[in-house]
């Protein structure tokens, strides 16, 4: 259990690709900070097993990624409770699709706050625990489009190419301070998040679920296969380990080929 004593905050981690991390972390011992959105009794449920994963401690808290002020709340949180904020994992986030000019404003914001600003004020207020440590490790979940674009999702696009940005930025502002901050890229993970956007696509493309599925989420990806939570998780994991102490500033494809062409 390497990660034992040190605590993961997890943004957006009730359930897909976040709720993996959670469960991943856990198991080597890390206490976890679950963060999201849902019902209270899956919530429940979802904390209650993380617990029990690894016998460390695990915290819900609801903080809403639209507030900095509650952002600040859940590391401060987490110190007060656990005694350490070493790993945080941006992974938070939303989707809307629709062209440009039909896309409603308040969904553009929702999506610049809680999949691009979140992460900022994350960082903000995380970094300067891990400083007093001297060690620290910030993962953020990216996409396939931090790298490349695709019709009708400008502001998930738009949020998706920050969090790179972001990433190389905050790797060189910790670089001497035992400290990496990384992002993933995934391609298409069957979660909540895919599945959802389907009907969007389907309206916004006149396509059926069968041809959204095999035409437009997977068609960009080689394999022909979705990733799954549990490979995205096992890397992140990697990322914590002392082996890896020399990738910082890196965004990490993990698309299936997607990227290559």
């Amino acid at each position: 259990m390497f990660l034992k004593g040190k605590t993961a905050v997890i943004t957006g981690s009730t359930s897909g690709i976040g709720l993996a991390y959670a469960k991943a972390f856990a198991a080597e011992g890390a206490n976890i900070v679950l963060n999201g959105f849902g019902e209270p009794d899956a919530i429940e449920a979802a904390r209650a097993g993380i617990a029990q994963t690894g016998g460390a401690a695990a915290l819900y808290d609801a903080a809403d990624m639209t507030r900095p002020d509650e952002i600040a709340g859940l590391v401060e949180r987490a110190v007060a409770e656990t005694g350490s904020c070493d790993i945080v994992v941006n992974n938070a986030g939303i989707q809307h699709v629709a062209g440009i000019a039909d896309f409603p404003v308040d969904k553009f914001d929702a999506i610049i706050a809680i999949n691009m600003a979140s992460a900022w004020h994350m960082m903000r207020a995380a970094i300067p625990h891990m400083r007093k440590r001297g060690w620290g490790r910030v993962i953020s979940t990216a996409s396939a489009h931090s790298l490349v674009a695709s019709p009708n999702k400008s502001a998930y696009v738009m949020a998706k190419h920050a969090i790179a940005g972001l990433t190389k930025t905050i790797a060189l502002e910790t670089a001497t301070d035992g400290i990496t901050v990384n992002c993933i890229s995934p391609g298409y993970v069957w979660t909540p998040l895919v599945e959802n956007q389907i009907p969007d696509t389907m309206t916004a493309r006149g396509l059926t679920r069968e041809q959204v599925v095999n035409d437009i989420l997977l068609a960009a990806q080689p394999t022909k296969a979705f990733v799954t939570p549990e490979q995205v998780a096992a890397f992140a994991l990697f990322l914590c380990r002392d082996e890896a102490q020399s990738i910082t500033g890196a965004n990490l494809s993990m698309d299936g080929g997607w990227t290559a062409a």
